[in-house]
């Protein structure tokens, strides 16, 4: 679903889809495609777990043809538990296995068909905060590197997310035009051999202090984002950015994520976005995993937060 035609005319086109991290030993992905056929929604953002780095090249091609059969289009891969942070670590056998790991998730997004693939950075341990810097300069080095294979592999860019809180660069309005500016002059200075840098946003993503006192809020750090957003994540979240949820009524009377205020702001911004269609995915954790009382409440979670979506995109 894109936006209306009363919005600007380079207003970006914004589609609607699901990112796959509630299922995870859960329910099948038959089952997830099969919702999103009933509810109108053909994109989906894979969410990586503990097998994805391993499973056979064969696997995905399955996957990927299962996912077609019900219109639905794997259009990104994403990290979904931070573990590729091993490049903030100070050690090397972590750093070795988040390179491998990363590059593993490139070609998994190839053997998809995925556009992009991406993560958040990884975060500096809280008692090395010194070491933050470091952790970032080595984050960087290897991005630039990971891109030449993305290049190889047909994909058209590498996203980062933006996240919360010091420890998880970047944060700050200053840092996430820091970093996006040195790996986009990096690009353009090799932009045969390498793909384009993006973000993937994220609306519940805010920055509080210990005292839980706002510093950036959720809708400034969106709006930062922007000229290098090429996907983001919609999900419900309170006034400290402690916990999310989606959009059901009762979620909309207690959490501070507005779609029409998104919706707003992204097409007040439009001659910022770096692309003319982006996709906003649905990114809930779900009700609580194992119990027999909760697992088949994801259904009804699923479908109440995107029609409330869909609603407000018509």
């Amino acid at each position: 679903m894109t936006v209306p035609q009363n919005v600007p005319q380079n207003a970006p086109s914004i589609e609607l889809g699901i990112k796959s991290d509630p299922i995870e030993y859960r329910y099948s992905f038959r089952w997830l495609f099969s919702l999103m056929q009933g509810l109108g929604v053909g994109n989906l953002q894979l969410g990586s777990f503990f097998e994805i780095y391993h499973l056979e090249d064969g696997w995905f091609l399955d996957l990927r043809e299962l996912a077609a059969s019900f219109g639905v289009r794997i259009r990104s891969v994403f990290t979904a538990h931070r573990e590729l942070g091993g490049f903030f670590t100070g050690d090397s056998q972590m750093e070795k296995v988040a390179r491998s790991s990363y590059e593993r998730l490139i070609k998994v997004a190839s053997l998809l068909g995925a556009d992009f693939v991406g993560s958040n950075p990884g975060a500096v341990y809280r008692d090395r905060m010194a070491d933050k810097a470091r952790g970032l300069e080595c984050y960087i080095g290897h991005m630039k590197e990971l891109s030449s294979l993305a290049k190889t592999l047909g994909l058209k860019a590498l996203t980062i997310e933006p996240m919360s809180c010091s420890a998880e660069p970047p944060s700050t309005p200053a840092e996430i035009r820091a970093l996006m500016t040195e790996l986009s002059d990096f690009h353009v200075s090799q932009a045969s051999s390498t793909v384009p840098y993006y973000l993937c946003g994220d609306i519940s993503h805010g920055f509080a202090d210990r005292e839980q006192r706002t510093l950036h809020g959720n809708y400034e750090l969106f709006e930062v984002c922007i000229p290098w957003m090429c996907e983001f994540h919609i999900k419900n979240t309170d006034a400290s950015f402690g916990s999310t949820f989606g959009f059901s009524a009762l979620d909309r009377s207690r959490g501070i994520v507005e779609i029409p205020r998104l919706l707003g702001l992204a097409r007040a911004q439009a001659d910022k976005w770096p692309l003319p269609a982006v996709v906003g995915y649905l990114e809930i954790g779900g009700p609580k995993l194992g119990r027999d009382w909760s697992d088949f409440r994801l259904e009804r979670q699923l479908s109440e937060s995107i029609v409330h979506i869909q609603e407000a995109l018509q």
